[in-house]
């Protein structure tokens, strides 16, 4: 097999700044690989010299949630296995975008530029499991400033895929399940 180049596209989404990218693939006999970053690719998506501070990447069972979190540093997150579907919510009140969700699937191949601000939450709905990766500009400190929201809150309707128990430590922690609604976090600014 001859190998098929698929080029990086960019996507804007409904959130100032949140970016989809698909990113730089060959594939051919063997496999595929995926350009995960080359600066000179990425200059017009990050605005400003990124320096990427910190790399984490994470194993969630399958139905489990992580987030919505917005700490204080810009993400760039993929799947590096499995699949996720992806929520985001602008907290940011100087934002035009203020209380805009957005959410899609993530499966490897496909990255999420997440602005300072904007909460960032996944759940894994891959049999196995998925390894969901973040890339960070800043390195995270118990105790950065930072925003949360509850992932169940009825009012911001995301529509997880896979049902969500509040009092199943295994599928949410409970930092998650007990964070700020968008109202209760709008009614504090």
């Amino acid at each position: 097999m001859q190998p098929v180049i698929h080029p990086m596209r960019k996507e804007s989404t409904t959130i100032d700044g949140l970016t989809v990218i698909r990113v730089k693939r060959v594939a051919e006999g063997r496999g595929e690989v995926r350009e995960i970053y080359r600066r000179s690719e990425y200059q017009d998506v990050l605005p400003g010299d990124v320096s990427w501070a910190q790399v984490n990447l994470t194993y969630t069972v399958k139905g489990a949630v992580r987030g919505l979190h917005a700490e204080d540093m810009r993400k760039l997150v993929t799947v590096a296995h499995g699949e996720v579907f992806g929520a985001y919510v602008d907290v940011r009140p100087e934002s035009a975008t203020f209380g805009n969700i957005y959410h899609l699937s993530i499966v490897p191949g496909v990255q999420v530029l997440v602005p300072q601000g904007v909460c960032n939450g996944f759940q894994a709905v891959s049999d196995g499991g998925a390894e969901y990766l973040y890339m960070f500009d800043r390195e995270w400190a118990a105790g950065m400033s930072g925003r949360s929201l509850t992932p169940l809150d009825r009012d911001l309707a995301i529509p997880w895929p896979i049902a969500i128990d509040g009092d199943n430590v295994e599928q949410i922690s409970r930092k998650d399940a007990t964070a700020p609604t968008f109202e209760q976090f709008s009614l504090n600014l």
